[in-house]
């Protein structure tokens, strides 16, 4: 999860083969978003196999029919963008009726495709929506690289320990109870009143680092609030679906 925040400027460096930055940024794109759409491809209906040559086969297809060339960042938000273009990529995939082969033997990206499998775990009667899957999912990897980067704030501050001990009151549904902080007071040689003002620090610690992350895939700073609300409440549909 160690990538630079995705920012709009990554997707007009993907955009332009002459830029130096080129084969990196798209590189990296894909190793950011690949499992949304590999858990939408999954929703979707299609096995294992057939939603990993998708997954592979869309980002191949990004990178040799310029479709990224179409982005403007003045265009709404990237995710929606992103979507969009994969329905497409199904549906050519579903005329021709023929399995791509992960880009005609070219490996665009490292695709753990057992990991993903043990990741997604939801089960096919389910009336959870591919597309609320695709947002929750989406959610979820925001999350981690904010969780991911905050972490790396406080070792390099040379305070991991304090970072271990409370992330979990970053969770949405930790419950935040008295006795919780006396037993994390105590590991920490603090006052329960100093670890209440940690965690509220590295909450909106977290909080600042998520909306800029959120803001890095929209182009207008007014829609940062509407889409961490979207993209919540699709966490909040798919919260307890998995088995």
């Amino acid at each position: 999860m160690r990538f630079r925040t995705t920012k709009w400027q990554l997707v007009l460096d993907s955009q332009n083969r002459r830029s130096p930055r080129h084969g990196e940024a798209l590189a990296e794109l894909c190793s950011v978003y690949w499992y949304p759409i590999y858990a939408f491809a999954r929703r979707k209906g299609f096995e294992a196999q057939d939603a990993e040559d998708l997954t592979q086969s869309f980002f191949l297809h990004l990178l040799e029919k310029g479709s990224l060339q179409r982005v403007r960042a003045d265009k709404g938000r990237f995710r929606c963008f992103l979507l969009a273009c994969f329905r497409n990529h199904i549906s050519t995939w579903r005329q021709h009726q023929v399995a791509a082969k992960r880009g005609g033997g070219c490996r665009l990206i490292s695709l753990d495709a057992a990991r993903a499998e043990e990741r997604y775990q939801f089960p096919p009667t389910d009336d959870l929506t591919a597309e609320t899957l695709f947002d929750a999912q989406w959610a979820e990897l925001l999350l981690e690289r904010v969780t991911s980067r905050l972490s790396e704030y406080y070792r390099r501050k040379g305070k991991q320990t304090i970072f271990e001990r409370l992330s979990g009151w970053l969770k949405v549904e930790t419950e935040l109870k008295v006795s919780s902080y006396d037993e994390a007071a105590k590991v920490l040689g603090l006052s329960v009143a100093g670890a209440k003002t940690l965690v509220s620090r590295m909450r909106k610690h977290f909080r600042r680092l998520l909306r800029e992350e959120v803001a890095g895939t929209i182009l207008d700073p007014a829609d940062v609030d509407a889409e961490i609300r979207a993209l919540f409440q699709a966490l909040v549909a798919a919260k307890g679906r998995a088995q």
